[in-house]
């Protein structure tokens, strides 16, 4: 576990308000994100990202951005999906390997980090899949960011 200064990304994106019970129905987005970026040529620069932006509560609705990095913005584009760059993102970054279900572990131990070390969350997560193993999960590979100021 450390802090880390990410760098700005492109990314083409789908955005929609959710809740955590709502996830699941998400999953097939990155294969779309993936199936628009080829279908226009578009460089695929890295692993499909999920961004949750004002999730502060379980209970709660917030923002989920569904996020290829790709190497450019087109000028034009008319699709489904939006793009955008991203300005830097200061965060505590940890690697989590393993089943997804076992990520509230990795969470919990990122906050304990952050609180020790009296650093100020925001209210956006970055989970960054390197690896997606849906049949034997425990070989999933998983980057989270947790933004600070």
């Amino acid at each position: 576990m450390y802090i880390k200064e990410v760098h700005p990304i492109n990314f083409l994106f789908h955005r929609v308000e959710t809740t955590v019970g709502e996830l699941h129905q998400f999953l097939p987005v990155g294969q779309q994100l993936f199936a628009e970026a080829v279908a226009r040529g578009h460089f695929v620069a890295g692993p499909v990202h999920w961004h949750y932006i004002g999730f502060t509560d379980v209970a709660k609705p917030f923002m989920l951005e569904i996020a290829l990095p790709v190497r450019e913005i087109p000028q034009e584009y008319d699709g489904q999906f939006q793009y955008k760059r991203t300005g830097s993102f200061r965060c505590v970054s940890c690697v989590h390997e393993g089943p997804w279900e076992r990520m509230p572990e990795s969470y919990g131990k990122m906050m304990h980090y952050i609180a020790e070390h009296r650093l100020s969350p925001l209210a956006v997560n970055r989970e960054i899949y390197i690896n997606v193993d849906m049949v034997h999960p425990e070989a999933n590979t998983s980057e989270i960011q947790i933004g600070i100021a």
